[in-house]
């Protein structure tokens, strides 16, 4: 198979791995994560101006037109460098869902924000009951002639400190767990009866929990047609994972090459620790976990590019899996192997394995994808 990329595609892969070398030091994300926002807006202007939050949107809103693959090589880099700007929940979840299921005019009037970064957005669809199920909502939506009014609680919303807009699941009929059903809107995160409780996550991003009380959004809210936006949400939710996932890769990629650097100069009985075998095996336990992770990312964003149905899907979860254990043994060994240092946090180690912990969880943990893989 031929896994080279296109010119537009290394100079994009160039480009974040330049920004992050250069520009994106660890001392520096870690005085941006203490600050309110939890993010640079002046990295985020960098991010437009630079054409990456452009990217997955089609070129007649002003977006690059790109596919999958293109996401998998920016995320990786991203992940690369730790980088904790909201860039999946505002590109690829929220402005997701309006680039596959909004209409010509909802998509018009929301991701030209998104795409020159004047725009922050978040994807409010998980729920304490909801065990990572996307149907399983009680949040309801009820309509009449002049729209819909929608109650309910909205768990773990990422980036929703700093979202202008929300996109909500929401049910508009049927049982709490059925797919027809669900329905999704487009609300101003400010709107009357919106309440949030924000609040840092492990991994240093920020998230909130909102509050639904009594919310009147217009007809023109609807996102795609009514009861009909789990397959919007499904899929939007499948390129979130193919995007943390290739973030997680980076996370690997980084976390294995500084273990085997550390321990050529750490030393233990007069020589480096890197010169006993049985820690070699495990470094190369390392490369491998990373290097089967990085293969079934190609597989994925390739079958997502080759259309989205269950052959994608079956992918999607594999490549789940794959991540979270092998970020689960990446993570813990470079840990161990750093010693007493690895649990610091003045060192990048234990950051590193905090995002691998939180994306091995979201969007659906080893356990529900098997199920899932299983079941297709």
């Amino acid at each position: 198979m031929d896994f080279s990329f296109s010119e537009e595609q290394t100079l994009l892969k160039d480009s974040v791995e330049k920004f992050v070398q250069n520009d994106y030091g660890f001392d520096g994300r870690q005085k941006v994560v203490r600050t309110t926002q939890g993010f640079s807006s002046t990295h985020w202007s960098t991010f437009a101006e630079l054409g990456w939050l452009s990217v997955p949107f089609p070129e007649n809103v002003g977006g690059f037109g790109g596919k999958a693959v293109d996401m998998m090589l920016l995320m990786e880099q991203l992940g690369r460098g730790l980088v904790v700007e909201p860039y999946v929940a505002t590109v690829v979840l929220a402005g997701g869902a309006i680039r596959v299921g909004g209409s010509a005019a909802q998509q018009a009037a929301y991701l030209p924000g998104i795409i020159d970064g004047s725009k922050q957005a978040a994807l409010a669809y998980a729920e304490p009951q909801g065990r990572f199920n996307l149907a399983d909502l009680v949040t309801t939506a009820r309509g009449d002639a002049n729209g819909y009014v929608l109650n309910g609680l909205k768990a773990v919303v990422l980036n929703g400190p700093a979202a202008d807009f929300l996109v909500v699941s929401a049910r508009t009929s049927g049982g709490q767990r059925d797919r027809d059903g669900v329905s999704l809107f487009i609300l101003d995160a400010k709107a009357a009866g919106v309440s949030r409780r924000d609040y840092p996550t492990v991994d240093a991003f920020r998230a909130s929990e909102v509050t639904l009380k009594d919310v009147r959004v217009g007809k023109d809210a609807l996102l795609g047609a009514e009861g009909k936006g789990y397959p919007i949400l499904e899929q939007v939710i499948d390129e979130g994972i193919l995007a943390v996932g290739s973030e997680a890769v980076g996370c690997m990629e980084v976390l294995y090459k500084n273990t085997v650097e550390y321990t050529k100069t750490r030393e233990q009985f007069g020589q480096p620790i890197g010169k006993f075998q049985v820690l070699q095996h495990r470094m190369v336990d390392m490369f491998m976990e990373h290097e089967q992770s990085k293969s079934l990312m190609y597989m994925a964003a390739m079958k997502m590019d080759e259309g989205y149905g269950d052959a994608a899907k079956k992918a999607i979860s594999a490549f789940k899996v794959q991540v979270g254990n092998s970020g689960r043994f990446v993570g813990q060994n470079a840990v161990q192997l750093h010693g007493g240092m690895g649990m610091t946090d003045e060192l990048n180690i234990g950051h590193y394995f905090k995002r691998l912990t939180v994306i091995d969880t979201l969007f659906g943990n080893i356990d529900f994808h098997l199920k899932r893989f299983g079941a297709l």
